[in-house]
Formats: C-alpha cells, sequence, structure tokens
C-alpha cells in the first residue's frame, strides 16, 4: 500500500513537471539535492548526469522544486580585491575596456548580453577594497565565459597600475630605536638601590 502510494505521488508529480515545461532533455538543473543535465525523463524519475560524472536518478515525488540554468539567461557576478589606494574610476573604467572587447570576439561576443562591467565596491575592509563585477550571457557556457573575463581584467588591472590586494598583515610601530649605545644601555640591568638604615 505504501509503496503504491510513493509510486503514484511519483507520476502525478512527474505529470506536472512535464506539463508545466520544468526542464527538457539535455538542460542542466538542480533538484535542491542533486544537480546535472537531464539525460532522461522517466514515468516516475529524471536521470541527472553531474558535471563530475557519476548519474542521479531522482523520484519526481521527491523534487519539491526545480532551478533551472539552462533557459534565457543568466547573470554572473564575481569579485575582486583591490589595494585601498586604488581609483575606483579606473577599476570601472579597465573593466569597460575589457567588456567591450570580449563583445567584439568571435568566440565570446556572440554569447555575451550585457558586457562584463563594475557593479560597485562591495566592502571596504581594513587592508583592501572589494569589487563587485558581473555580465549577462545566453545559457550553456558561464563559467567558460567568466574564467574568460578573469583572465583578461587581471591582465589589464596590471597593465593599468591596479595592485590586487594582499593577505600579508603589516605592522607599523610608533619609532625604531636605530641608536646601538642607547639600546645596549636600556638593555642594562638596574643598580640596586641602596637602603637607608
Amino acid at each position: 500500500s505504501f509503496g503504491s502510494q510513493a509510486l503514484v505521488k511519483d507520476i502525478v508529480s512527474g505529470i506536472f513537471f512535464i506539463a508545466e515545461d520544468a526542464f527538457r532533455i539535455g538542460e542542466y538543473i538542480s533538484t535542491g539535492s542533486q544537480q546535472g543535465t537531464v539525460e532522461q525523463i522517466a514515468i516516475r524519475s529524471v536521470r541527472l548526469r553531474h558535471h563530475n560524472g557519476p548519474i542521479h536518478t531522482v523520484p519526481f515525488g521527491q523534487i519539491s522544486s526545480v532551478s533551472n540554468y539552462s533557459r534565457d539567461w543568466g547573470t554572473i557576478k564575481f569579485q575582486l580585491k583591490f589595494e585601498r589606494e586604488s581609483d575606483p574610476e579606473l577599476i570601472r573604467k579597465t573593466a569597460k575596456k575589457v567588456g567591450i572587447a570580449m563583445l567584439d570576439d568571435p568566440e565570446f561576443g556572440a554569447d555575451l548580453l550585457v558586457p562584463l562591467k563594475m557593479q560597485g565596491i562591495q566592502d571596504i575592509t581594513e587592508t583592501s577594497i572589494v569589487v563587485r563585477f558581473k555580465f549577462t550571457s545566453l545559457p550553456g557556457n558561464p563559467s567558460i565565459i567568466k574564467r574568460e573575463a578573469l583572465k583578461r581584467l587581471i591582465s589589464a588591472c596590471k597593465a593599468a597600475g591596479l595592485e590586487f590586494a594582499s593577505n600579508a598583515v603589516t605592522v607599523k610601530s610608533r619609532g625604531e630605536m636605530h641608536d646601538d649605545a642607547a639600546a645596549a644601555t636600556m638593555l642594562q640591568p638596574l643598580a640596586p638601590v641602596a637602603s637607608s638604615a
């Protein structure tokens, strides 16, 4: 009886997912617990091929929601940390140049809907300013476009004299003693104080 109820739930849920065109063969989706490219849609389950290779068979009745990464477009956002003295306007102009160059590139331009650009300063820390960048592209190869954008952006920023933030911690003291004689005096033990009877 319990098995029959689960079977009916899987079949009915599958009918609604298919009727609502939630996913199709070849699309990359996430069901919350599993994700991958849809390889097969069966009567009671969907088979997903994870990008690392494993196949996941997910019963329709166990799917509460579906995220489809293969429809229409996608916006990719990422952050880079620059030295606090960096000029935000120079960063913006540098990112804009990289975005325009990628639009003109025959390999990447056709997939870009909105070119790479600086979105703004996300945060300011003790050692850096955190800048967010974004672009919008057709689904399919956003990670490839992101890697290319990062490679070009890093190269362009270095050429523009923009320094990326370091994790090194700099400790500054108020003053340093460079006089060896004075240092030696400071290291001498104090003379005992004579007690008065």
